[in-house]
């Protein structure tokens, strides 16, 4: 295991105080996601908003964009991933702040941009979106209907749907991926929407697990993005589209990992509290468990790593995400399986992460996607082989 900067592991530490707090409003946002506004002033979520940092945490260096003073952000979102997912991962969700779209405005937001998004966010707890996939075709690029059409003085009209994207029906703002009209497929522009606008309409979504990030519709009919609002005009071109997504994602998928990895420790540790006379082959069988969490957890920080010395190198965060969502679905599966027939009444909150686990495959790519992503980075040597 890595050993973690002084800041960090200070941070570390307050954060896992708070998951506790996450956990007592777990099923009552399973059967009402609007529950999310009841519990606004707990400590996790108040960070998660940007409202509250713990104390001696020096999140930032004195260089201008420089980020988290460590200089290890991806390894920091994925310990306060996990370990807010330990609580309950619903929660951790539908809380809000910048999400995603923070991570995006990292990587082609302006100082401006930065500056209008998240002086916004401090007035009150807000919640963003950060809308890619459509309906029949997925996150792929190339396919890609939503459209920005071009008005003449650097503003654009946008036009489209988006489908799966947690938050928007809540949200105040998004960040939105569409094609420029008239371009070639892959000319693909990012652009920040102010849900109030017109032609903003989002419906929630029914769903299974995961059930507190309300995945949401989203239509565009209309909506006029003014040309402040288009992220990535200070750079080349080659960096406004798939490049962006691309780093995007290599920084969020070994937190995405993190959360699967939270809730399988959850499982795990709900079988060690109620369970408490195990012997014999279901010992062995719950330590086992406990070493395949142990595994994965090894991988993501290591992914983490690798993002945060070249962002580029989201290979492994690819084995990570894949590794521990099928990690987080057999524990809790089998933690179930340790209270017999009637688990999922008796235990709630077992079933309840035996759906969030099954949820977290569908986030930023599923197996075979992250299997693909890892297969070139083997074929092409980015990928030791040893």
């Amino acid at each position: 295991m890595i050993s973690l900067p002084a800041s960090l592991a200070t941070a570390h530490r307050e954060v896992s105080r708070w998951a506790d707090d996450l956990r007592q409003g777990a099923l009552e946002l399973d059967r009402d996601p609007d529950a999310i506004h009841r519990h606004l002033d707990l400590p996790a979520v108040r960070f998660l908003a940007g409202h509250q940092v713990p104390a001696d945490w020096d999140r930032e260096s004195a260089a201008p964009g420089s980020g988290p003073a460590h200089g290890l952000a991806t390894l920091e979102r994925v310990l306060v991933s996990e370990e807010l997912a330990r609580g309950d991962a619903g929660m951790m969700l539908a809380s809000p702040g910048a999400s995603m779209c923070g991570v995006l405005l990292g990587v082609l937001g302006s100082p401006e941009q930065r500056a209008w998004v998240h002086g916004r966010l401090a007035e009150r707890p807000r919640w963003t979106c950060f809308a890619l996939t459509e309906p029949e075709r997925g996150s792929a690029i190339g396919e890609m209907t939503s459209t920005l059409t071009p008005v003449g003085d650097g503003s654009y009209v946008l036009d489209g749907e988006k489908r799966y994207v947690g938050n928007a029906a809540r949200a105040d703002l998004g960040a939105v991926f569409a094609r420029v009209a008239g371009t070639e497929r892959l000319g693909v522009l990012a652009v920040l929407v102010d849900t109030s606008d017109p032609g903003f309409h989002a419906e929630p979504l029914p769903t299974v697990g995961l059930r507190g990030a309300q995945l949401t519709r989203i239509r565009f009919d209309g909506v006029r993005v003014p040309a402040e609002r288009v992220l990535g005009t200070h750079l080349p071109p080659t960096r406004r589209g798939m490049w962006s997504i691309v780093h995007v994602f290599n920084r969020l998928r070994p937190s995405v990992a993190a959360i699967a990895l939270g809730i399988a420790r959850a499982a795990h540790d709900y079988v060690g509290e109620h369970r408490l006379s195990l012997r014999g082959p279901e010992r062995e069988a719950y330590e086992e468990l406990g070493r395949r969490i142990d595994a994965a957890r090894s991988l993501t920080y290591r992914a983490a790593l690798a993002v945060d010395r070249r962002p580029s190198a989201g290979h492994l965060a690819s084995a990570a995400k894949a590794r521990a969502c099928e990690v987080a679905e057999e524990v809790t599966l089998r933690a179930l399986g340790f209270f017999g027939p009637g688990a999922r009444i008796d235990h709630p909150l077992l079933d309840k992460w035996a759906r969030d686990a099954r949820g977290v495959e569908f986030m930023e790519g599923t197996r075979n996607i992250q299997r693909l992503n890892l297969f070139q980075g083997l074929h092409t040597g980015k990928v030791g082989r040893n």
